[in-house]
């Protein structure tokens, strides 16, 4: 105890060694300079073809922006593209949740790129109506063939508007092929209205189903079997062997009921399992032979040319309803059109006349 009452602590903190900033400044720099890095409409050509992954990213991000700006590098990009697109094989993928899409596409996957194949698998990920949110899950489920070098998994949300990510994603297969993948799978959300999308901006389309859960032909709509230029039914193994071979000769049946597809193709019904990797090889020489006949008659190119047309049609329609949604007086009036609609002071195409007609004398 010193004198006066004062008391003096017998402990003494020495003074440490001066601890850095948390902030490393210098790396704070370089992350902001590459954050800032936007390359020329040319750079993103020469990295696209060139084969750099992660430019390859970026101009698909510009096309799924919908900064006006965005759009008008993303269409340069996509011209310049075009000469080096369209020499691959474009597979749709459709099935209900839990059929087994990504096993599938997994196992097949990774058979094609062992025998040399770059693989580009686009997936439509379903998401909320309401928060916009979306699962983007599939590099999750396909563990090993999105680490797998010949592989590239983009997964885009479909944020409620199917029409508009379709339409994106098939300006991202053009960027694809551009970049040397011959192989380009589009996986879809489900049986539904995104398989008629899907089905136009491919050139095989490949219905997965399961077997056992009841009667086979209710729970899928006919247009999705005419669709169908195969159908696989999946998980046909241990105990559902049995089950699988019955719905293979209902389905083989329902097929012979539709008239021929224009391309001349019979579709083919199969059974298989990604786990044991049983049925894969037939569905992917089927895929093959398909390729071989329609190029032969002339029918590839022919679609292809018919879904360009498609796309450029859809493209007008989506392009005005966008544009009729962002315009500022539109948007002034929209609310108040609706209120008098809700109070029943005027019909509701009296009201979309109306602002249809301010729009376009604007």
């Amino acid at each position: 105890m010193a004198k006066n009452g004062d008391y003096k602590s017998t402990l003494k903190i020495k003074n440490g060694i001066p601890q850095p900033s948390s902030i490393n400044k210098n790396a704070l720099i370089r992350f902001r300079e590459k954050k800032k890095k936007q390359y020329t409409v040319d750079e993103y050509i020469s990295g696209i073809v060139n084969g750099s992954r992660t430019i390859l990213s970026q101009a698909i991000t510009l096309i799924e922006s919908s900064q006006p700006l965005h759009f008008d590098i993303s269409q340069q990009i996509i011209e310049k593209c075009l000469p080096y697109a369209g020499n691959s094989i474009r597979v749709g993928i459709t099935g209900v949740p839990g059929v087994g899409k990504s096993s599938f596409i997994e196992t097949l996957g990774n058979k094609l790129t062992e025998e040399n194949h770059k693989l580009a698998v686009l997936t439509i990920d379903p998401s909320s109506k309401k928060s916009k949110g979306s699962i983007l899950g599939d590099k999750t489920r396909m563990e090993t063939l999105s680490t797998n070098p010949k592989a590239f998994i983009r997964p885009s949300p479909s944020s409620g508007t199917l029409g508009g990510v379709a339409g994106k994603t098939r300006e991202t297969i053009v960027l694809c092929e551009a970049a040397g993948f011959d192989i380009i799978f589009v996986e879809t959300v489900g049986v539904g209205q995104s398989e008629i999308a899907v089905h136009s901006m491919v050139d095989f389309f490949l219905l997965l189903m399961l077997a056992g859960a009841g009667d086979e032909l209710q729970g899928i709509k006919r247009g999705i079997i005419e669709m169908a230029d195969a159908i696989a039914i999946t998980k046909a193994d241990g105990t559902n062997i049995n089950k699988a071979e019955h719905a293979k000769a209902e389905y083989t049946h329902a097929l012979h009921l539709f008239p021929q597809a224009k391309s001349g193709w019979n579709p083919r019904v199969f059974t298989c399992s990604a786990p044991n990797n049983t049925g894969i090889d037939e569905i992917w020489n089927s895929i093959m032979e398909y390729k071989s006949i329609t190029e032969k008659n002339g029918s590839l190119a022919h679609n292809r040319g018919e879904q360009a047309r498609y796309w450029m049609y859809e493209t007008i329609n989506q392009q005005l309803k966008d544009n009729f949604y962002n315009h500022q007086e539109i948007k002034n009036l929209l609310l108040q059109y609706e209120k008098n609609v809700l109070a029943k002071k005027l019909s509701p195409f009296t009201a979309a006349k109306n602002l249809l007609s301010k729009y376009f004398n604007t």
